[in-house]
């Protein structure tokens, strides 16, 4: 269930524009694993991987597998 309500941080932005990169182009989207995320981001392992909770409980990704994580929804685009 996506929260609608939730709020992201400024970090938590910034992952959801790593994982809607390229979908608006002929490329894969969607995806990302916190080394990814550290290295385009340039921040350090603990604080992605406490966004990515944040972001998981609210429903807008999902933990697909161990160090996976996918977009699901962002209710403000709807």
């Amino acid at each position: 269930m996506v929260n609608e309500n939730f709020e992201p941080n400024d970090r938590q932005e910034a992952i959801l524009d790593v994982l809607k990169d390229g979908r608006n182009e002929d490329r894969p989207w969607g995806y990302a694993n916190p080394k990814r995320l550290e290295e385009h981001l340039d921040t350090r392992r603990q604080y992605i991987n406490r966004a990515l909770r944040g972001l998981v409980d609210a429903g807008w990704i999902e933990k697909v597998n161990h160090g996976l994580y996918r977009f699901v929804n962002d209710p403000r685009e709807e």
